[in-house]
């Protein structure tokens, strides 16, 4: 991960899931989750997904490539990650 210390960030029990489902569809996938993936997972709505993802970029608990697909990267250490639900 990008060198962010794991006591530099924190989040909402909700961004925790959002974060611990990218890192985990990353692991197993070898790639990143594309937005649809994370919306059949969380069943929501296409618009709340891109908020959360718009919303966890802002904050600094992910990065993404302009303009390309499947490009989330997280930025927080898997260690301080929830287990998913």
């Amino acid at each position: 991960m990008a060198g962010v210390s794991p006591s530099a960030k924190t989040f909402t029990t909700k961004q925790g899931q959002y974060l611990a489902f990218i890192h985990l569809y990353t692991k197993l996938h070898r790639r990143p989750p594309a937005e649809a993936d994370i919306r059949e997972y969380f069943r929501v709505s296409p618009p709340s997904v891109h908020q959360m993802v718009l919303t966890l970029e802002r904050v600094g608990l992910i990065k993404r490539q302009q303009r390309t697909a499947r490009s989330i990267e997280v930025l927080v250490d898997p260690k301080c990650l929830p287990e998913l639900i």
